[in-house]
């Protein structure tokens, strides 16, 4: 059963066309890949689904279309995005910024056991957790806004660049949180330019340039396509 169903969608600003009206889905606790290059469209069409900016075509979440709603609705209905460049606030504590990641919930008990779950999978995080988000290393940043979006407990988490700018060891240690993340049930959409580790965690994969989907299908079969190796896997 797909849980996110993309039709159409379409992103501009001013006379650029980012996403050129593109399909796609994303099956209920699946991992799901969007790779190409750097301009292909991949950061802007995750936006366009969280409504932060404005897009044509619908996205439907669960059984119910998300056209128009603001991006808070979309979150409190079970969506989170983790941006490219993080997006943490750097004059917030490392604690401060995961309660912005619970700021639409009310539920005090599952706010407190979702703040121990993401100790858990970022231990950094509860040994800094007064310390400034703006003092982190760029890969507890990264863990920061992981863990932020995982606050408002979402169904549906958005990962857009995890990998971008981090250190090799660092980006093993996102990665395995991410495969953990999907072995708990929550569904995830990652955006990459690392092909290569997309396509290694993800069940599906779909391949976008200059704003159109030009390829799909298991993320298995993907990576051994020529094309792919070629143009992404540098072979």
């Amino acid at each position: 059963m797909s849980l996110l169903r993309v039709r159409g969608l379409k992103v501009a600003y001013g006379g650029i066309h980012a996403v050129r009206g593109i399909d796609f889905e994303v099956g209920s606790g699946e991992l799901v890949c969007l790779i190409g290059a750097n301009g292909a469209g991949k950061s802007s069409a995750l936006k366009g689904i969280m409504g932060l900016v404005r897009a044509q075509g619908d996205v439907h979440f669960g059984d119910a279309s998300l056209r128009r709603l603001p991006t808070d609705a979309i979150v409190a209905r079970g969506m989170a995005l983790v941006p490219e460049g993080r997006g943490i606030f750097g004059r917030l504590t490392v604690a401060e910024n995961l309660d912005m990641g619970a700021y639409c919930r009310r539920d005090r008990e599952g706010i407190r056991a979702d703040l121990a779950r993401v100790y858990a999978l970022f231990p950094r995080l509860h040994e800094r957790r007064a310390q400034l988000g703006g003092t982190l290393s760029g890969g507890e940043q990264q863990m920061l806004a992981i863990a932020r979006a995982l606050m408002a407990r979402p169904r549906l988490l958005l990962l857009d660049e995890p990998s971008m700018g981090l250190a090799p060891l660092m980006v093993a240690k996102i990665y395995e949180t991410i495969a953990a993340i999907a072995a708990e049930g929550v569904t995830l959409l990652l955006v990459e330019q690392n092909a290569h580790l997309a396509l290694k965690v993800s069940q599906r994969a779909y391949v976008m340039e200059s704003g159109v989907i030009t390829l799909h299908g298991p993320a298995a079969q993907l990576a051994c396509d020529a094309q792919v190796r070629s143009a992404y896997l540098g072979e």
